[in-house]
């Protein structure tokens, strides 16, 4: 169906009378007269109601737009993401050098010191996702990064479990906002079929922040001594500060939202907001912060994918504990360290193929599944066996499993939730805040004690795989019976919600 880049109060009166063409493969190089700016939206269907949602059938200018936002958006979220990761599991590298006899912690206190970041990032989820609808993102987000810069920094001058805990909280409180203000941007520029491959690209930054922090820190620690400094003090005050010089610069290249990006033309503004309206099921006008909260909290659908989320992290609690679990390999500290880098750059090719797979295909039920299916296996041999080579292979077959959800999960809330962009952001905010709760939990599963197999926590963490599984085929189920109930509305502009 075609679609003029006409500004959203005009969007029911101006341009060409709604089009729908035949089902047929995807063109993204077809679209419509290049004059007139229009978005081609090709439908498909099924006698299920599969694939529920509009097939894109880009025109050049919408090509050209997508290729800018992801040439100027992408990269700063990506490096932002970066170091947010980076700064918050330096305390992972920094035990295998010496964090822990410095600083006389015990096991249970290195663990809470761990857990103890989520409690402020979960505090600061919600109220941030709210406020962020209200604010400029850009400022907003680069104010915060500067902050958690600050609170990594200071990290460097702890000296004991207390002030340890105080510094872990405050950074918790001041990375919360960049997670969730980065899908909400996300989710302002990119529609359903795009959104779950840029989240993945994002979500790399993560996991390449994870795979070369053991590398980072063979160097840094190398500085050991110098100024009377232990190294992995100077790895915090490194990484700080390199946080606080990106955070500069995100305040400059960061947009607020389609209408009002100034490193667009007016045009590709126009049509940025015309396609995004055209792509929303069910789109109603921006209401108040208050009122979108309470449309989030009263969506079903919303509570299915927070309990998928949940899971999906309980599952990842590993993350925190990745240079000790590989440190049972009994190599040395140094190839150690290099160790923990090959299973994150497999998790992070392995990520982008299944969210360009669902996003080519419309599809998230099944690459969840089959994702899930991955970490199961990945988590049951490796308390299954003692075998150095078949734990190392287990490594990295859970964290791929593991990480290429995460996309697809999020990428489900704002295609289901962005009725508004208030509901939008709230969802997002909802989602990862209670998803967070298993951050908190999640560490004592994995006593030392418990080495080198980790029974219990492999164990649950492929019970927590399946679960998430079954609720995402449950989530399929109530999106088929609504997209059922919206194909018989005589004024519904016949976009679909996808599964």
């Amino acid at each position: 169906m075609a679609y003029h880049t006409t500004p959203p109060s005009e969007k029911h009166s101006a341009g060409k009378p709604l089009e729908v063409s035949q089902p047929g493969p995807v063109d993204t190089h077809a679209g419509t007269d290049p004059q007139s700016n229009s978005i081609n939206l090709t439908e498909k269907e099924d006698s299920e109601h599969t694939n529920s949602t509009d097939r894109l059938v880009k025109s050049p200018e919408e090509i050209r737009l997508v290729r800018k936002l992801d040439w100027r958006l992408m990269p700063i979220l990506w490096v932002m993401y970066w170091f947010n990761y980076l700064d918050r599991n330096a305390i992972t590298v920094a035990r295998l050098d010496g964090l822990e006899k410095d600083l006389n912690l015990t096991a249970t206190q290195y663990q809470t010191s761990v857990s103890i970041l989520f409690v402020g990032y979960i505090l600061g989820q919600i109220p941030s996702n709210m406020l962020i609808t209200r604010l400029r993102p850009s400022v907003y987000m680069a104010g915060f990064m500067a902050l958690w810069a600050i609170a990594s920094t200071l990290t460097a001058v702890v000296k004991d479990y207390k002030t340890l805990m105080i510094t872990r909280f405050f950074l918790g409180v001041t990375e919360a906002p960049f997670y969730g203000g980065a899908l909400y941007i996300l989710a302002m520029f990119y529609t359903k079929t795009e959104i779950a491959t840029r989240v993945s690209i994002l979500f790399t930054g993560n996991i390449c922040a994870t795979a070369f922090a053991g590398l980072i820190a063979i160097g840094v620690f190398e500085m050991s001594g110098v100024g009377g400094l232990a190294g992995w003090r100077w790895l915090f005050i490194i990484q700080g500060i390199l946080t606080f010089f990106i955070s500069v610069a995100s305040a400059w290249i960061l947009p607020d939202e389609p209408s009002n990006t100034r490193w667009l033309s007016e045009d590709e503004r126009r049509l940025a907001t015309a396609r995004m309206d055209a792509d929303t099921t069910a789109l109603q006008t921006n209401t108040s912060t208050l009122t979108g909260l309470f449309d989030a909290l009263k969506d079903v659908r919303l509570w299915v994918l927070i309990f998928m989320q949940h899971l999906h992290l309980a599952a990842s609690g590993y993350k925190n504990f990745f240079p000790s679990i590989v440190q049972t390999l009994g190599f040395s500290r140094n190839v150690t360290l290099a160790l923990t880098c090959p299973p994150y750059l497999i998790s992070g090719g392995f990520c982008i193929l299944c969210a360009y797979s669902s996003g080519r295909l419309n599809e998230r039920v099944w690459h969840i599944t089959v994702c899930k299916a991955v970490a199961v296996f990945g988590f049951v041999l490796a308390c299954a066996t003692l075998n150095t080579g078949a734990r190392y292979f287990a490594m990295c077959t859970f964290a791929s499993g593991v990480y290429a959800c995460n996309s697809l999960i999020i990428g489900w809330v704002s295609s289901t939730c962005g009725q508004t962009k208030e509901k939008k952001s709230i969802s997002i905010g909802i989602v990862t805040c209670v998803s967070t709760l298993a951050a908190v939990y999640t560490p004592y599963l994995w006593p030392s004690s418990d080495e080198p197999r980790y029974v219990l926590a492999m164990g649950t963490s492929a019970g927590f795989s399946i679960a998430a599984a079954l609720l995402a085929w449950l989530l399929r189920f109530m999106l088929v019976r609504e997209n059922k109930r919206l194909a018989q509305r005589a004024d519904h502009d016949g976009t679909r919600y996808v599964y």
